[in-house]
């Protein structure tokens, strides 16, 4: 037998084991079909069995386009299974065999892990290749202490072009990719990554492999993705459902804190987004309980019990300040009616819990704990201390200048809390202050992606909802382009209130060699002290840089010429010359969508300014007027980086005016 009719052997039965899972899971799905939620033995009961029958059922769906497995792992002798398959979820046949096991599982770490050095058990690793739901090829390395070249169907998954929302990496995860997917739940991991590195498709995959491992922790204490917008979360939805993973909720910071209704100036934002408003703001809302002038009097029947202002003093002085507001102050209503039971017990009557009850509700008690420590909303603490230059001056005494107290000020306060109009650094605020009357719910893990970019009080925010659990720490502090963005990841773990250990991934799988060594060549400004990012990809002839009198209308041209080619492709400029561009590209019959902070589209070619490109990925990326985008914004290098770094096959730049310095060609 030749080796031609001996592979295609292997393929065939590759491809019936391929057909038998598949059919394996299309009975899996129907069995929970089947499944009823009647015999639970209440509503409440049947309404939450359905629920997650219906998760069970969307997880267990076959996507035709998907490969159910991707890899093979051939065990030497041992007490593991000879062969193993491994895929996106579990598949096993009617008597309960496995015929694919999960990517997640403990014995599908070595098809990541194993190698000549360390094998794992694990005699003949095989990957398989796949268009669409097909199984096209296969391809095996022997673990035999032979050195491993280069995978062929590895690279060519690596690099195959992309078109609408990100996808899942699951058959391409790199080694030191694996040991972070894998680490403890109860570490705070924190990935600085280079473009291209993987780092969000690290993340996604770390929260489908905890929900996997901890399922039943997780699904009662929950996980949460948050991005730096809607349209980055739309650009990811598709990955953790297509792992089986379909409970994990994705938000923005603005969704968790509410949606800013103004704007204000960066200097601003920034002074609001300062830890030290931490302080000024616990002193703010401190400052409300008030000293009591009087004592309390309580009639019951015909007898008069009477506590002197000085054990009510003495009551909000313990209290004030030791515990969160609104508990202290139903403490303090507490603390009242058992000194009343006191005084009944000393008159010789036998008061119980319902007369406590009674007398911490009672009138005299609710107008003296209402006049000394009245009910608050974080909007009205917060509109107070905005508005009225006094309670600021005290709040903020040795910790803001005379300066920065008047730079926080309104210039012009609305009428009430209510009409106030809030900005994103004011949420955050709110949000702090709603921490401090009443505790913010925990989850179990939150993925934090483009960290940098948050202010230390929307960390505090984020660290709030995973004080009892862990969080996964995404970003890149060359990326930075917000006036607060992050210096450390030091700083970011501390603002976050976490402990944790800080990966850097420096090799990129996606960015060409020739495009992100280009790029690289602003680290030296942006990012000084970063390694610079190398990538496995050469990609020559992936980079173009042309002058030219009308970059505008040169870059309908260079989008017309990529339209011939396979793939995604985005047309990146600084936002006020999106609409031109748009019309030029109307004028040429171009279908296109322009990408908001709210929708990717669908288009094959997007239109997208600039400070939306961050966490996104196209085959071809043309950049119109670079210098442009880095006068638009006070990091605007830092902007131009993350541009040139969101191409994946070829970038094209044109320009009219100069570039910058750290761009013009070495002569």
């Amino acid at each position: 037998m030749s080796g031609e009719e001996g592979a295609a052997g292997v393929l065939a039965a590759e491809r019936a084991h391929l057909g038998e899972a598949r059919e394996a899971l299309r009975r899996m799905r129907e069995h929970a079909e089947s499944l009823s939620a009647d015999a639970a033995g209440d509503w409440v009961s049947a309404q939450i069995l359905e629920s997650l029958l219906d998760q069970r059922v969307r997880a267990l769906a076959d996507h035709p386009d998907t490969p159910l497995f991707f890899g093979r792992l051939d065990h030497a002798e041992g007490d593991l299974p000879d062969t193993v398959y491994v895929g996106r979820r579990h598949v096993h046949d009617d008597g309960g065999a496995a015929l694919v096991l999960d990517w997640r599982a403990p014995v599908s770490r070595a098809f990541y892990q194993a190698g000549p050095a360390e094998p794992m058990g694990v005699a003949r690793r095989r990957r398989f290749g796949f268009r669409g739901g097909e199984l096209t090829a296969f391809e095996d390395e022997h673990l035999d202490g032979r050195e491993l070249g280069a995978s062929r169907l590895l690279t060519e998954e690596i690099e195959r072009p992309r078109t609408g929302p990100m996808r899942d990496i699951v058959a391409t995860i790199q080694p030191e990719q694996d040991v972070i997917v894998r680490d403890d739940l109860a570490k705070t991991v924190c990935v600085q990554g280079a473009p291209g590195t993987g780092k969000t498709a690290v993340g996604l995959h770390r929260a489908a492999y905890l929900l996997f491992t901890h399922r039943e922790r997780l699904s009662r204490s929950g996980v949460l993705i948050v991005g730096p917008n809607r349209a980055f979360l739309s650009y990811i939805a598709g990955v953790l459902p297509a792992l089986g993973e379909v409970r994990v909720d994705q938000a923005t910071v603005a969704d968790l804190l509410g949606g800013p209704t103004a704007d204000e100036p960066d200097g601003r934002a920034a002074l609001k987004g300062d830890a030290r408003l931490v302080n000024v703001l616990r002193k703010a809302l401190w400052l409300h309980v008030n000293r009591p002038e009087e004592g309390l009097l309580v009639v019951r029947g015909g007898a008069r019990f009477r506590v002197p202002d000085y054990e009510v003093r003495e009551l909000v002085a313990e209290l004030r300040g030791t515990t969160r507001y609104a508990a202290g102050r139903e403490a303090l209503a507490r603390r009242l009616a058992h000194r009343v039971l006191v005084l009944m017990e000393q008159r010789g009557e036998a008061p119980d819990d319902r007369v406590h009850d009674a007398v911490a509700r009672s009138r005299p008690v609710k107008a003296l704990v209402d006049q000394v420590w009245p009910k608050l909303t974080p909007q009205q603490v917060l509109f107070r201390l905005l508005s009225d230059a006094d309670l600021l001056a005290r709040a903020a005494k040795g910790v803001l200048t005379e300066d920065e107290q008047a730079a926080l000020r309104w210039e012009k306060a609305p009428r009430s809390a209510r009409s106030a109009r809030w900005t994103a650094a004011d949420l955050a605020l709110l949000d702090e202050l709603g921490d401090l009357i009443e505790r913010t719910p925990s989850l179990g893990h939150l993925v934090v992606d483009e960290a940098q970019d948050l202010s230390p009080m929307q960390l505090r925010a984020l660290g709030r909802r995973c004080v009892t659990g862990s969080a996964t720490v995404l970003g890149d502090l060359a990326q930075g382009t917000t006036p607060w963005s992050a210096r450390s990841w030091d700083d970011v773990l501390h603002h976050l209130g976490r402990e944790g250990e800080v990966t850097e991934l420096t090799i990129g799988f996606r960015v060409p060699r020739e495009v992100l060594d280009y790029a690289a060549r602003l680290l030296p400004s942006i990012a000084p002290g970063l390694a610079v990012p190398t990538s496995l990809r050469p990609g020559r002839g992936s980079l173009t840089v042309r002058e030219t009198p009308d970059p505008a209308k040169s870059s309908i041209e260079a989008v017309r010429d990529l339209l011939s080619r396979e793939g995604s492709i985005a047309l990146v400029a600084a936002e006020p010359d999106i609409p031109a561009l748009s019309s030029l590209l109307e004028a040429e019959s171009i279908p296109h969508s322009v990408l908001t902070p709210d929708d990717t589209g669908s288009a094959r070619v997007q239109l997208v300014p600039a400070p939306l490109v961050k966490g996104l990925e196209y085959d071809h990326v043309v950049v119109v007027e670079p210098s442009a985008i880095v006068t638009a914004e006070p990091r605007g290098l830092a902007r131009l980086y993350v541009t040139l770094t969101r191409a994946v096959t070829s970038l094209t730049l044109l320009h009219a005016t100069p570039l910058p310095p750290h761009l013009t060609p070495t002569p």
